[in-house]
């Protein structure tokens, strides 16, 4: 079982625009068709729901709140319980399920994302739960790093936010080199 495959779900979850129906099928990749052929409109406000309840998550185990992070899982656990199933299409691709298949959407999604986002902070703790440092973005992300050390979702939002805060600097240094002249030629202006 691919405990990390259904701990990204719930990233990609959080990270989602969920504006409308098509927003929330936009959500599911081609594995999952199904799912997007069969979400209804009652599933929408479920996964908005969601969306805010796993953000809180990442904004926990960001601020070092590992309490608050598990009471939430364990609350979200039982609201989206794991029923696991074998499935496959053929003998050689057996493979497990976290949710039997006729159950809801919603159900069979947010039980694999929430159960997956488990099993992620038992094995390496809520700090590994990040949200990007880049203000401009707000993303989530899962700290695969060696060092615990990530700071943003993607190389985009670091890059974008290392050449801003370069950008920062220079004006800062423009304006006090543009000041000490300007204090200098007060100093040797005559006074009569």
């Amino acid at each position: 079982m691919n405990f990390d495959a259904y701990a990204r779900t719930g990233v990609d979850l959080v990270n989602a625009r969920l504006d409308d129906l098509d927003d929330l099928r936009a959500l599911f990749p081609d594995d999952n068709a199904w799912m997007r052929d069969e979400v209804a409109e009652r599933d929408l406000a479920i996964f908005r729901r969601a969306q805010k309840r796993l953000r809180d998550i990442f904004e926990y185990g960001t601020s070092g709140r590992d309490t608050e992070a598990v009471s939430e899982l364990n609350t979200l656990l039982e609201a989206f319980p794991v029923q696991p199933r074998i499935s496959g299409h053929d003998s050689s691709d057996w493979h497990m399920h976290v949710t039997s298949r006729g159950a809801s959407v919603s159900s069979e999604y947010l039980a694999g994302a929430v159960w997956g986002l488990s099993v992620w902070l038992c094995e390496y703790g809520s700090a590994r739960f990040g949200v990007c440092a880049d203000e401009r973005c707000g993303n989530v992300y899962l700290d695969t790093s060696s060092n615990c050390c990530r700071r943003f979702c993607s190389e985009r939002c670091a890059t974008r936010s290392h050449v801003a805060a370069h950008r920062a600097r220079k004006r800062a240094a423009i304006g006090e080199q543009v000041a000490v002249p300007a204090q200098a030629a007060e100093t040797l202006t005559p006074v009569s």
